[in-house]
């Protein structure tokens, strides 16, 4: 029996390294650069400016980074978070849950002015992906490695740039 559990660990393990490798696989196809890790700074609310009435503001946190070892500076526009707030000041649900410790996916445009970071880790609003505007996302993994929902799929105020 626990040669049993042994193998289906192992099982479980290579399941969830195969997702893992089609998910930076899908992120390479959709222009983007992929970066999993884990949070070290919890997310915090920058102020942006306004386009047509809504701030475009920011969240941000740090994250470090399995695949160098380095700190990252992850930049999230919340106006693509499922629930966003227009007049909100404060970082918008699903990425007030994000917790010190937990393991990232991201999918964005790496970026060097101000430090190193990512950004657009959103959906690009249907727009041909590439390098420059990715179709990309941020995704919390589960204790097994699994990627979950998209915390930046929303596609509410793609207006703005149509």
């Amino acid at each position: 029996m626990h040669d049993r559990i042994k193998l289906m660990l192992f099982l479980c393990f290579c399941a969830s390294g195969t997702a893992l490798a089609d998910e930076a696989a899908q992120c390479r196809a959709n222009g983007g650069t992929y970066l999993t890790g884990t949070v070290t700074k919890a997310p915090v609310f920058a102020h942006g400016h306004p386009r047509d009435g809504v701030e475009l503001s920011h969240t941000h946190l740090r994250l470090l980074s399995d695949q160098d070892g380095r700190s990252y500076d992850i930049a999230i526009d919340n106006v693509f978070a499922t629930v966003y707030d227009a007049a909100g000041e404060r970082v918008p649900t699903p990425l007030s849950s994000i917790r010190r410790g937990e393991r990232l996916e991201i999918c964005g445009r790496p970026f060097t002015h101000g430090g190193r970071g990512i950004d657009w880790v959103h959906t690009n609003c249907g727009a041909r992906p590439s390098a420059a505007r990715p179709d990309g996302w941020l995704k919390v993994l589960g204790p097994d490695g699994t990627p979950g929902p998209n915390l930046e799929s929303s596609q509410e105020y793609c207006r703005l740039w149509q």
